[in-house]
């Protein structure tokens, strides 16, 4: 697991810098939208838009645009779209697998836009089923460091829950568990007074491809080119950046 470990790592990093564009805002307003429209508009009701609101408070989405995105879901105000999920596979430099998740209410113009990130980027795209065997269905709940919060404190507090493990990421924990569990995980978790970033179902790679410095700065800028499509909510990969070349990438 250890290359999914430094790819979160890195992807959490990211996100800070996604923020301060506002890319990451849209993406987490559409996934409340989305969220609402699916099991209705009360979070208390419905835990994948208890936790869709969570990741975007916790990512100083404005209350109003969350309480907006609700209502435009739940069809207590008008304006909603017709957003559709769909799952494109492709290969990135090197072999590197890579899942694109996108999020549309336009289907031509979400594939096309894959198409041409995938080709400008050295990679290409791949048939169904072909990528997408290496990846597994998981609940990730990103746990911040604070004060008396170890790997230690939170495995004692959702292993009962059904959490398979817990990886120290630097500034945050990452709790992993079979995709149905990750609400469970979570209540355990705020039952035992620690808080979390985000909690959701995620694709993890169950086998990772290590990469060397040059390698990893074309899938980075693969990554940048797929997420900088509107349609695009998540992209996932199974490369395998160690410490020693994310250094390297940051100096």
């Amino acid at each position: 697991m250890s290359g999914h470990s430094k790819w979160a790592t890195t992807k959490h990093k990211k996100a800070v810098v996604d923020a301060r564009r506002g890319k990451l805002f849209a993406r987490l307003i559409k996934n409340i939208e989305v969220a609402a429209r699916q099991g209705g508009g009360d979070p208390a009701g419905n835990p994948t838009l208890y936790d869709a609101i969570q990741k975007a408070r916790k990512s100083s989405v404005p209350l109003d645009n969350i309480e907006r995105a609700v209502k435009r879901g739940s069809g207590a105000e008008a304006g909603g779209a017709d957003y559709q999920t769909i799952m494109y596979e492709g290969y990135g430099p090197n072999g590197v697998a890579v899942l694109v998740e996108c999020l549309t209410d336009n289907r031509n113009r979400a594939a096309s836009e894959v198409r041409v990130a995938l080709t400008r980027n050295g990679g290409s795209m791949a048939d169904p089923g072909s990528v997408s065997y290496l990846f597994s269905r998981k609940g990730v709940v990103m746990v911040p460091r604070a004060d008396g919060v170890d790997e230690d404190a939170i495995l004692a507090a959702v292993l009962e829950a059904g959490a398979e493990e817990v990886n120290d990421l630097g500034d945050v924990f990452e709790v992993l568990s079979e995709a149905g569990d990750v609400v469970a995980v979570r209540t355990a978790l705020q039952a035992a007074g620690i808080d979390y970033d985000s909690a959701e179902a995620t694709f993890v790679p169950s086998m990772s491809v290590p990469v060397d410095a040059d390698v990893a700065r074309k899938v980075f800028r693969l990554v940048e080119a797929l997420e900088d499509s509107d349609d695009v909510q998540n992209v996932y990969s199974n490369v395998d950046v160690s410490d020693e070349v994310l250094a390297s990438l940051d100096a």
